[in-house]
């Protein structure tokens, strides 16, 4: 299992607007990081025949208890959904200023990172 960096792109108001760039060839044996700093969106595709849970490590604490890691589906084939944005103090490791998220099924998935 590695530890996978994607480039944040960001969002704003110049020329014509950003056109995202999205990665492919995703693992499910990959720990992904992005470079959080509280404003970032992350766009998941899906043209493949299974559905993929993404994970979002949330490695926060509430009065010493731990926060349950947060979990989306991205359904087969239309799959099209928008995560974020996700709170320093919730999702960055102590002391780090990335969020990390892992990837149960990745036929046709693909992500955009985007900060706004």
């Amino acid at each position: 299992m590695a530890d996978v960096r994607i480039a944040v792109e960001q969002v704003d108001r110049a020329g014509n607007g950003l056109t995202a760039t999205y990665t492919g060839g995703l693992s499910v044996a990959n720990t992904y990081l992005v470079n959080n700093e509280g404003r970032v969106i992350l766009h998941f595709k899906k043209t493949g025949a299974g559905a993929c849970t993404v994970t979002v490590t949330t490695p926060g604490t509430v009065d010493g208890l731990a926060v349950a890691d947060l979990t989306a589906s991205v359904p087969a084939t239309t799959g099209d959904i928008f995560l974020g944005p996700f709170p320093t103090d919730q999702y960055n490791a102590a002391g780090e200023q990335d969020i990390r998220f892992t990837l149960s099924e990745i036929t046709g998935l693909t992500v955009a990172v985007l900060r706004v």
